[in-house]
């Protein structure tokens, strides 16, 4: 039996979902497997919906927008591409970036919308179902995806972001201008580090573990899960639980 993909669509008004309906009017023929949510702007787009919808078990999800320049609202699309490229980045660690794609569809090409849906289609046909639906890697992968999930919400990475295209563009505070070069490193370090904080704290959460318990199953060196439990603890999200024969194991707390 063929294996049909669930496949979420984030659409935006103005072309992206006047191009989908004008395949429909058209009679363009493209794969049924696809559930439209319509925004105002793909720039509207919320990252942390993308891990959501993947926590639920959609098998991949489409991102379309108006085309760079053509934005309703001037710069929506460009914020769009900022935030899905973090996106990305982070769905890499976790083996999932194959399963997201963003796009652009003007209101005149529903055969363009036609064919991005069915290669889309097709290749997550290809892909397989999304492992979260596997029972053996069930709670490792929601693991991995509620972790995206809490970067994406946290200020840190929102922060940077939102100020990506000023900082690149124009001068900080200090009268500087930052390259881009330096400022993908940053965002990729703050990517890593945040997303490895995230696993510690769901981890830890509800339960007290050592330091060399949580850095074999989070499979990262336990002098780094160290400095990442520093790190927490001065936030007030990490607290030491107990401390057995000299060995404090750290548990979550609310804070922060």
């Amino acid at each position: 039996m063929t294996f049909e993909p669930k496949i979420l669509g984030f659409l935006c008004n103005w072309c992206s979902y006047a191009g989908a309906d004008l395949a429909g009017v058209s009679r363009i023929q493209y794969p049924t497997n696809i559930r439209v949510i319509r925004v105002m702007c793909s720039g509207r787009v919320d990252p942390s919906f993308v891990a959501d919808a993947f926590i639920q078990g959609i098998d991949g999800v489409l991102v379309l927008g108006c085309h760079l320049g053509d934005c309703h609202y001037l710069t929506g699309n460009y914020e769009a591409e900022v935030k899905m490229k973090a996106l990305n980045k982070l769905l890499e660690i976790i083996n999932f970036s194959d399963r997201m794609r963003l796009d652009w569809v003007s209101a005149a090409e529903g055969n363009r919308f036609a064919k991005i849906v069915s290669d889309f289609t097709y290749y997550v046909q290809k892909l397989g179902p999304s492992p979260i639906n596997e029972k053996k890697k069930k709670l490792d992968v929601r693991d991995g995806l509620q972790a995206v999930k809490n970067v994406l919400e946290d200020s840190r990475l929102r922060g940077l972001i939102a100020r990506q295209r000023a900082l690149i563009a124009d001068e900080n505070v200090y009268g500087e201008q930052i390259p881009v070069e330096r400022f993908e490193k940053l965002i990729d370090e703050v990517i890593r580090n945040e997303f490895i904080r995230q696993k510690i704290l769901i981890k830890i959460e509800g339960k007290g573990k050592s330091v060399p318990t949580i850095a074999n199953e989070i499979g990262v060196m336990a002098s780094e899960v160290l400095e990442h439990i520093v790190v927490l603890r001065s936030r007030g999200l990490v607290d030491v639980d107990e401390i057995n024969e000299e060995i404090p194991t750290f548990i979550s707390i609310v804070g922060g």
